[in-house]
């Protein structure tokens, strides 16, 4: 969450923007300028992206960020160049040169094989330079200081690994992924199957979850609409978040006990809304959002996230 000062005029504005995040911000400074513009009191990103990295950067508002943990758990897709025959301290262009080693031969054929053997079900050990904390540190303060500490490696799943261009020491691909992968370490882990070494120079975040980066707004132009009093229409409702889920409507009654935490039996006994412990949206009269709830074996529907919106 932005620790920044609010203004005390701050609004109470619940939903997700989709911010197309340029190089040189980090998603923090990203998300503050957004929150900024539309004079939001409470706001949070879904996922960290590279300062020198840009794409999709999806913004949570309000009651929103109840649901950011959804976001941070989704498949991710990026476009990626990689730069193969020099290895830097950062694994992309923004570290120092460690090593430069020739390159030969690098052919689609050879470049493919490669790329299939990383494509599926992968370990990889995250960068020194990442967020990840070890003993309440984070590791990119352990590296500036020079340490270097044990990490355990981490099982991602890379679902689709596709060369896009391929010159005689670069190429440009795009890699569909689990939570959690780092492309810097999979361009890394290329580069050292080839002989070569390699780094990443580009990276470019192209979906989240439900979320794609054409529908995706600048931060000039998020800005230039609140200016001119529009800039509501970035903002998309809140179970946008949470769309994937399978949906469910209750009665209103059901949904004044589900808002005072109380469990439903939604569509009466012995018919569940959905499969046991399955998370749904959940929906009152009207087509309002009230939050999540997950399914129980004995039928019943327990409230699990709800909102707080105003009618």
């Amino acid at each position: 969450m932005g620790r920044s000062p609010r203004r005390p005029d701050a609004r109470d504005l619940h939903g997700v923007v989709l911010l197309d995040k340029p190089a040189g911000l980090s998603s923090n400074q990203a998300m503050q300028r957004v929150r900024r513009a539309l004079n939001a009191r409470k706001a949070g990103h879904t996922g960290n992206l590279d300062v020198a990295a840009t794409g999709l950067l999806p913004i949570c508002l309000g009651e929103a960020t109840k649901f950011s943990g959804q976001l941070l758990d989704a498949d991710k897709v990026y476009r990626a160049h990689v730069q193969f025959g020099v290895t830097t301290r950062t694994g992309d262009a923004e570290g120092e040169v460690v090593e430069t080693r020739p390159v030969e031969g690098l052919e689609a054929p050879r470049l493919l094989a490669e790329m299939a053997r990383l494509t599926g079900p992968i370990e990889q050990v995250p960068p020194m330079y990442s967020a990840l904390k070890k003993n309440g540190q984070p590791l990119y303060a352990l590296a500036r200081a020079g340490k270097v500490v044990e990490r355990t490696p981490r099982r991602v799943t890379i679902f689709r690994f596709e060369l896009l261009s391929l010159n005689a020491t670069a190429a440009e691909v795009e890699v569909a992924c689990s939570k959690g992968t780092y492309i810097r370490t999979l361009a890394e882990d290329l580069g050292a199957a080839l002989g070569c070494g390699a780094h990443l120079t580009a990276l470019r975040r192209l979906a989240s979850g439900p979320f794609r980066l054409e529908d995706a707004h600048t931060v000039e132009a998020i800005e230039a609409a609140c200016l001119a009093g529009t800039g509501d229409g970035c903002v998309l409702p809140v179970d946008t978040a949470v769309s994937v889920l399978p949906a469910l409507e209750v009665s209103d009654t059901e949904a004044e006990a589900l808002r005072h935490g109380r469990p439903v039996r939604p569509g009466g006994p012995g018919s569940p809304a959905a499969d046991v412990g399955e998370q749904v949206r959940i929906y009152g009269p009207g087509v309002r959002f009230l939050g999540l709830g997950e399914c129980a074996p004995d039928g019943q529907l327990l409230p699990r996230r709800i909102v707080n919106l105003m009618e």
